[in-house]
Parts: structure tokens; sequence; C-alpha cells
């Protein structure tokens, strides 16, 4: 026997079922919110761009980008109208991402970005974000250098989303225990997504966008293990540092909040420049952080150990 079709009308209330949940397709509306305050607003900008592929050197094939204006309170009270533009690689987009995207070569031929505009959106605001801000503000300002040096939030990595009561960070799965869903993989859709999901309210009473605010705007710290021996290499990454065979010198990195700055500096000490551990250097190479670097592209560090 074929189950009960519930009501539609006893599924109007978004999540508020144990037994049944209706997604709804993502609608993001140009225009007022009708929440918030109007006094002393500013603006953020959702970024969200697709590539050929995930190298630092593969390009951009689609760039949108999507305003919002947010109160203290850290509430959207008006969203602009989205931008988005395609543009031609000059070579042929590999057979996954085609797949992925949906987007072809017979899409792109011809098209590029339009640097005046793009830059006048991005130099707006007084934040950029985006769900995977290293990524994306890497090819952002590879492509459109005068962009470099804007303040960056993460909607990903700044917001500690199971503290929240959410199970996983990937931006499909956030909309969805959100209550919506979306066209995934293409620049525009994505970052509506990004501005759903920072809207929603969380169980302290803040938004999700005013904790990413909160995160973003605290200052942390890149500490950079420089002339750590080999022996201590599994310490470092149960320890969550990350190799970066581009720096000079190489070296294990992480980055940590300024409440465990002094935590760290402890346990570098004690077990990667403790004399047992054999250093090649006397301590790490620290590094202030604040939203204007954080997710830039790792510059070589070309300081001495």
């Amino acid at each position: 026997m074929q189950d009960e079709v519930p009501d539609p009308a006893a599924l109007c209330v978004p999540n508020g079922d144990d037994d049944v949940r209706l997604l709804r397709r993502l609608d993001v509306r140009e225009g007022e919110t009708g929440v918030g305050g109007r006094v002393d607003t500013f603006i953020g900008v959702a970024v969200d761009c697709e590539t050929t592929g995930i190298g630092d050197e593969d390009a951009i094939i689609e760039l949108a980008l999507r305003r919002f204006r947010v109160d203290p309170a850290g509430v959207i009270v008006k969203i602009d109208r989205p931008y988005s533009w395609l543009e031609d690689p000059g070579c042929e987009l590999p057979e996954d991402i085609v797949r992925l995207t949906g987007i072809t070569n017979a899409d792109l031929a011809g098209k590029s970005i339009d640097d005046g505009v793009a830059l006048r959106l991005l130099k707006s605001a007084t934040f950029v974000c985006a769900h995977n801000a290293s990524f994306d503000r890497r090819h952002v300002e590879r492509r459109l250098p005068e962009a470099a040096g804007l303040a960056w939030c993460c909607s990903c990595n700044d917001i500690d989303w199971r503290a929240n009561g959410f199970d996983g960070r990937s931006l499909g799965w956030l909309l969805a225990q959100s209550g919506y869903f979306h066209g995934a993989h293409r620049a525009v859709d994505d970052v509506d997504a990004v501005i759903q999901i920072l809207r929603q309210n969380m169980p302290d009473g803040t938004t999700a966008l005013a904790q990413m605010l909160t995160t973003a705007r605290a200052p942390s710290w890149r500490f950079r293990a420089v002339g750590a021996s080999f022996e201590v290499k599994d310490l470092l990454r149960l320890r969550g540092y990350r190799w970066d065979a581009a720096s000079n010198p190489k070296c294990w990195w992480r980055e940590v909040p300024d409440a465990r700055r002094a935590e760290e500096e402890w346990w570098l000490a004690s077990h990667v420049y403790s004399m047992e551990a054999n250093p090649k250097a006397l301590g790490p190479i620290i590094e202030r952080l604040t939203w204007r670097e954080r997710y830039a592209p790792t510059a070589p560090s070309n300081r001495p150990p």
C-alpha cells in the first residue's frame, strides 16, 4: 500500500516536525528583508568562483558576487541584485569540470569578466565572504590583483557549526539543514546559498553571520615551526599543523586564535624546540593575522629561522 502523502498545509513550518522535513528551493530575493535595524549598517559581499580545477594555476570560468547590507547585530537587512560572469580560460575544460558545473566550452567562448564592475563591488564592501575563502580569495586575487588586501571571512571555517547543532560544514548540507536546496556547483547559486546560511538564527540568539564576523574580526596567529626535526612530524600533524612546501624555509604551520597563543608557544617549546627534539632552530616564526591577511595566498617567508 502506498504511504499516505502528507497534507502540504502540514508542511508549512520549515523543519518543524521530527518525522517529516520539507526542503524548499532557495530563492534569495533582491530588496529589503524586513528584519534588523537601519542604523549604522555596513556592506558585505558574498563571492564564489568556478574554476578549471583546484590548483593554484587553474583559471576562473565563472565568477559570482552579491552584496548585502548588515546591521550591527549581524542581521542582513537588504540584499542587492546578483552579478555573475563567465570567462573563457583559453583552454578546453576537463570533462569532470563540465560534468560538475554543467558549463561547456561553447558556453565560455568569447566570454570575460567585467573587471571594472567586479572590482567596484568588491571594494565597496566592509568584508568579503565565501564558503571556502582560502580557495576563492586565491583565485579572485590572481584574476583581479587590484582586489588584494580586502577583509575576508569564511562561512565554513569562521563559524563553529557543530557547536550550533549542525552536522557537517559542506555548503549544500548546511543549506539542507536550514530547510532549503539549491543548484549546487554554479557560482551564482552558491553565493545565494552562502547568504542564506548566514541568515540562520543560532541557538544563542545571534545569527550565523554575527558569529562569523566575531571570529573574523579577532586577530589570530600563524605559527611556522621552522627547523622542526623530521622525528616530530607526526606530533605536528596530530596537533593540526600542515606542511607548506612553498615557503622559504619549508615548514609545518598552524593558525591559532589569540586566546590560545601562549598555549601554543608552550606546546612547541616542550615538543618541538626542546633539546630532546633536536630542532634546527631556536623557535617558531609567529605572524599576527587580521581578516585582511587571513585566507590570503601564503607568501613565502624569507625571514631567517
